[in-house]
């Protein structure tokens, strides 16, 4: 066997290389880059023949050395029997170890040196700077924990992540506790992970600048596992981000914005019996601007109450003093019930069998409902109501088409009917109407905390004798024993439902306490009043 020096674009590739399928490309530009920063490390093996130095094994080495400009590389020239060198080159593709992850990252760090720094590294390696400190991090994990990773026992990417980014002495301190006991073939990785988690808030959702930085003393630190070309830093200093998102909010709050406090939960506290408003926005609302528990900058809309008025519930006296009948369900239920209903109601007139003389019917009835309202022969229509009515007159003919003129109608009576409390609300036509198309169907399951919980006591506890719940000493566990009864069922509330002795009726309300299933009035008590009915034991 002969050493020469020879230039890589006269060697012959082999016709019956076993590689037949080639490296992928990132890995062939990784080797050419390798190459031309350090050189090639193993000479190819040539045979001489008669037209010259032909490759035994070695030809992607060959290939990367063309590609990195070199005009001359080290080969091997083999003269013996030429009958194995088929499986000689099947020999250096197969008997072959990749080396560990462990043992790449170990030493990654042992080369930084003044020469060999992370830059001149990446450039040699072929790899990214972002990568290579990775590599280096890793590296840096307690020595323990790396023994074990190399023998096999490797963590998921977000445990590492974790790991990583912990501190040498919580890492030690971690691992006393949670290594491998006698008998105990791996290491619980979720529960190393667990141990030395911290919250970590990504800068992502900062809105401050570097003087709030500087000023609440924020240090961030980059995610190297993070995609490259995010913005991947972020920082465990929770309190101080949260401090400084607060401190530009009240610096920048637009214009008739009100800064809201936030509760325990990371939820917005709002004003004294203010109630956050669904749906689409009134232009009396009020808009509150809070950092939530998570970093957030977030925006919500809420409604002050209207002026109080005197409640139109029924009465007892006691003695001398009258008292006033509580109403089962808060200002805050009548609204979600509005919402529930609204919502049911449109998707019932879209999409449930309706008769086309009901149909008819019910567009009549949704033109004479309460929030209708038809401006002189100069005005204008409101919301898609225009959009619709012309979709049936094009060409000033109406359409014959009696598919376009039963979608037009379904599309009016959601643009048109509502159930929601205010200046929206389309009255007890609405009501008929939702009854009519079997809204009931639609309705969400009410057997819900957030629900559940404006009620007054004596309105949780009928609602739960209706289903066979006897009621608790305090409200809060009435309504825990309803969901717990309900579980994933569905349950509507009588008073909720669109049919019933509200929707039967167009004019006089009934009396108060007279049908089991009616809503209380409107103008009953404010929400606070409730907070002793429905937590009191």
């Amino acid at each position: 066997m002969e050493l020469r020096i020879a230039d890589p674009r006269t060697l012959l590739f082999n016709p019956k290389n076993p590689r037949r399928t080639a490296a992928p490309a990132v890995s062939d530009e990784q080797l050419a880059t390798n190459i031309r920063q350090i050189g090639l490390l193993q000479p190819p093996l040539t045979r001489q023949t008669g037209d010259g130095l032909s490759i035994i094994v070695g030809e992607r080495r060959v290939r990367a050395s063309i590609a990195a400009e070199l005009a001359e590389i080290p080969v091997l020239v083999f003269d013996q029997d030429a009958t194995d060198d088929q499986i000689r080159a099947l020999s250096e593709n197969v008997q072959r170890a990749n080396m560990g992850a462990v043992d790449q990252w170990r030493a990654i760090e042992s080369a930084i040196s003044d020469r060999w720094t992370e830059d001149a590294i990446s450039a040699a390696m072929g790899l990214s700077v972002r990568t290579i400190r990775k590599l280096r991090l890793l590296a840096h994990i307690h020595p323990a924990m790396l023994d074990v990773m190399a023998l096999g026992d490797m963590p998921n990417e977000n445990v590492l992540r974790t790991i990583a980014a912990a501190t040498p002495t919580e890492q030690a301190s971690v691992w006393k506790k949670h290594r491998p006991k006698k008998g105990q073939p791996n290491v619980i990785w979720h529960e190393v992970g667990r141990a030395l988690e911290k919250r970590r808030i990504s800068a992502v959702l900062a809105k401050f600048g570097p003087d709030e930085e500087q000023a609440f003393g924020i240090v961030w630190e980059e995610d190297l596992f993070e995609q490259a070309g995010k913005d991947a830093r972020y920082t465990t200093q929770v309190e101080a981000f949260l401090g400084a998102q607060q401190a530009w909010l009240e610096a920048h709050l637009p214009a008739n914005g009100i800064l809201l406090d936030s509760d325990e939960y990371g939820r917005a506290k709002l004003p004294p019996r203010a109630e956050r408003a669904y749906g689409a926005p009134r232009k009396t609302d009020s808009v509150g601007f809070f950092v939530s528990s998570r970093g957030e900058i977030e925006e919500i809309a809420f409604r002050l109450p209207e002026p109080a008025k005197k409640p139109t519930g029924g009465s007892e006296r006691d003695g001398n003093t009258v008292r006033t009948t509580r109403p089962e369900i808060t200002k805050e239920g009548l609204s979600k019930i509005g919402d529930y209903r609204t919502q049911a109601l449109h998707e019932a007139v879209k999409v449930s069998p309706i008769e086309d003389d009901v149909l008819l019917a019910l567009v009549v009835l949704t033109f004479g409902a309460s929030n209708v309202s038809v401006e002189g022969p100069n005005g204008r229509y409101g919301g898609q109501r225009g959009e619709l009515a012309e979709a049936l007159v094009a060409g000033g003919v109406l359409t014959q088409d009696l598919d376009l003129i039963r979608q037009s109608a379904r599309a009016m009576l959601a643009e048109v009917l509502s159930c929601r409390e205010g200046m929206s609300n389309s009255g007890p036509l609405a009501l008929i109407a939702g009854d009519a198309v079997g809204a009931d169907n639609f309705l969400p399951n009410m057997a819900t905390e957030e629900f559940l919980s404006c009620l007054s006591k004596a309105g949780i506890e009928k609602a739960a004798s209706g289903t066979n719940v006897l009621p608790r000493q305090r409200a809060k566990d009435t309504r825990a024993a309803l969901i717990a009864q309900i579980g994933d069922g569905r349950y509507l509330l009588p008073a909720a439902r669109f049919a019933g002795p509200v929707a039967a009726t167009t004019g006089a309300e009934e009396a108060p306490g007279e049908a089991g299933e009616e809503l209380s009035p409107t103008e009953g008590i404010d929400d606070e009043v409730f907070e002793e009915d429905r937590d009191a034991a």
